[in-house]
């Protein structure tokens, strides 16, 4: 699997978020300058993650987006399957297209998509953006940088 532009800037506007957790909405703006994020890129992702139930978005001068849940209640796989699709490296590992492959009873190396698909699913499951603004902050005082 590959992450696209897409689902790292994603990424990105979420661990933004998580770390201003608690602060109300926030701007796109600053968003997009504390991430280096184009803002008309962010601006569609930020639609995404609202359409998929990850953050709320207010418009006018008070506005702005924050986390729908508290940071440790979202996960990786949340995400990237918002922002990215399914996890599967190949389609016939996906459970609604498993039936429509024509080796699926034969295939050799089904079972090792299958292990690599749980393997990234539970990795992306147990991160939590609490987990990654903690990872964050800690390199960022190692080096000596202000969050």
């Amino acid at each position: 699997m590959k992450i696209s532009t897409k689902g790292e800037y994603g990424i990105r506007a979420m661990i933004e978020l998580s770390l201003r957790y608690g602060e109300g909405y926030v701007q796109s703006a600053q968003i997009a300058e504390a991430r280096a994020i184009p803002e008309n890129y962010l601006y569609q992702l930020l639609i995404t993650l609202r359409k998929a139930g990850l953050i709320r978005s207010r418009r006018g001068p008070k506005g702005g987006h924050m986390l729908a849940r508290p940071p440790a209640h979202i996960h990786m796989e949340e995400v990237v399957v918002a922002l990215e699709g399914p996890l599967a490296p190949v389609t016939c590992v996906e459970d609604e297209e498993y039936s429509d492959c024509q080796f699926h009873s034969t295939c050799p190396v089904r079972q090792v998509w299958a292990r690599i698909t749980d393997a990234t699913r539970d990795i992306l499951r147990e991160t939590s953006f609490e987990a990654l603004v903690q990872v964050e902050q800690t390199s960022r005082a190692r080096v000596g940088e202000q969050v």
